[in-house]
């Protein structure tokens, strides 16, 4: 049976002076956590250091969420956590929800599906139902025979890695550049044939990252994984 401290919270952090604190006190009372702070250039390391059980990793160079989450990782894999949970530092996930996570049955990924949403512009919730719609076509891989997936939020950053996930992503090169990590790595588990479920979360959009800049990442990837088909 899965328990809080079986498992490690690892939240990429960029900037993030205004909600840092407030995310660890929240965060703590349900499993560790470990903040990869980004090469931030206001107080946010200074305040994940002010939490003597927070664990702070600091980058000196922004590298974005791939190396962020996947640095993360690598320090969880270096512990006996059986699971990771990854979410966003600006607390547009829920702390609160944590539990669905923790309590959810044994699956490799268990991802946030956003089924209530707060403040969420139409631009942004139509660009998330088609990435939804072409990213589970392009999981599907007719080399290995991989049928087509179903997933309702294939974008959502909040989810639980299990060790053998964890240790299948650190063990392959990621060509994503942003926010297209999560559907990187989810594309690794599913090929793989790993366990993958859904539990309801909820969601409240605070700044927005749907910049020109990441939309092409997110296209470039959608292409990567129809033609290479990695595995």
């Amino acid at each position: 049976m899965t328990t809080a401290r079986d498992t490690i919270v690892v939240i990429p952090a960029y900037n993030e002076e205004k909600s840092i604190g407030r995310l660890i006190e929240l965060t703590r009372p349900w499993a560790d956590v470990c903040v990869v702070n980004d090469a931030s250039r206001d107080r946010t390391e200074e305040i994940v250091k002010s939490y003597p059980s927070a664990v702070c990793i600091t980058h000196q160079k922004n590298t974005h969420i791939p190396q962020a989450v996947l640095d993360g990782m690598r320090y969880a894999a270096g512990k006996p956590y059986r699971y990771v949970i990854t979410m966003d530092a600006g607390l547009s996930h829920d702390p609160g929800e944590l539990g669905r996570f923790i309590q959810a049955p044994e699956a490799d990924v268990v991802l946030g599906r956003r089924e209530i949403r707060h403040d969420v512009p139409v631009c942004r919730r139509l660009f998330s139902l088609a990435a939804g719609l072409l990213f589970n076509l392009a999981f599907s891989s007719w080399r290995w025979g991989v049928p087509p997936s179903h997933f309702r939020d294939v974008t959502s950053g909040f989810r639980r890695y299990s060790r053998r996930a964890v240790e299948l992503l650190l063990s392959r090169t990621f060509k994503a550049k942003s926010f297209d990590f999560h559907v990187e790595a989810l594309m690794f588990a599913y090929r793989n044939r790993l366990r993958i479920v859904e539990v309801p979360i909820s969601y409240r959009f605070t700044t927005t990252s749907l910049k020109t800049k990441v939309v092409i990442d997110e296209l470039k990837m959608l292409g990567d994984m129809l033609l290479r088909q990695r595995k």
